[in-house]
């Protein structure tokens, strides 16, 4: 399961969707979010998958890559797909002794199911198509305008890119105690979920020695480098908008401009 989780690690390809500015991707993403909780209808989320298949082809990464991300989080959709499916009233199908499903039930289930794994899969092929460096100068160029109310963007920034970086280094480093200690007879794979869950604990001290461990030397490191977050800090890449930028956001204004219509008329 360690393995499948994607979230946090790049995958260049070279594609059109990898050259955006990463401001046009983040804001791209924040739309895509938006546009899941304003939609309630089976033709808005036939345009939002349309939209996100064109998305995946344009980027090249094998759509099988982005679905492993699913995986670590399957358990949350069943769970709450079970909750909405048993605990919504209205007209019943289906009545199990004191449970019962409804139509209304599958109805909201079906939408929540379709909300969640379209979100994950939508944050997956942001982080999968941007690299962290371009992820932390699209937010602390997108987000710039906070720094006049007082807010730390730069240091913000650099917070989620570290953090988003250390998630498959973490991912390995846990893997690696795994089999660590499962060649000296630890058990992770036979018992119930929640046998497997206690089985991990002692997993947790190992790990967080070793993600101090790194905390620390990437602390060093940046001292030792004089890293500081000041304003006045340039960058090898300064982030410019281009032509195909500019044709993004349209692409966006009129991806949200239907999505609306369908929300609006149906």
């Amino acid at each position: 399961m360690l393995k499948d989780i994607t979230l946090g690690q790049y995958y260049p390809s070279g594609s059109c969707i990898h050259r955006l500015d990463p401001r046009v991707k983040l804001m791209g993403t924040l739309l895509f979010m938006i546009s899941l909780f304003v939609n309630d209808t089976y033709y808005g989320y036939i345009v939002i998958t349309l939209f996100y298949a064109l998305m995946v082809a344009l980027s090249r990464v094998p759509f099988g890559y982005i679905v492993k991300g699913l995986k670590p989080i399957l358990f949350i959709i069943v769970f709450t797909a079970a909750l909405n499916l048993f605990m919504t009233d209205g007209d019943v199908i289906v009545r199990i002794w004191k449970l019962k499903i409804t139509v209304q039930g599958v109805e909201k289930t079906v939408f929540l199911c379709i909300r969640i794994i379209l979100l994950v899969l939508g944050t997956t092929l942001m982080t999968l198509t941007t690299s962290p460096n371009s992820l932390t100068s699209g937010l602390e160029k997108g987000l710039g305008f906070l720094k006049y109310i007082g807010v730390p963007i730069s240091a913000i920034a650099m917070m989620i890119s570290i953090a988003l970086r250390f998630i498959p280094i973490l991912t390995e480093e846990m893997d690696k105690i795994m089999k660590a200690q499962t060649a000296r007879g630890a058990d992770f794979e036979s018992g119930n979920v929640f046998k497997r869950i206690y089985a991990m604990v002692p997993l947790l001290v190992p790990l967080l020695i070793s993600a101090f461990r790194r905390a620390g030397d990437l602390a060093m490191a940046m001292d030792a480098r004089c890293y500081s977050d000041s304003e006045n800090r340039t960058k090898l890449h300064p982030l410019r908008y281009r032509r195909a930028d500019l044709i993004a956001y349209v692409i966006l204004a009129i991806y949200m401009a239907a999505v609306i219509a369908i929300r609006i008329i149906l």
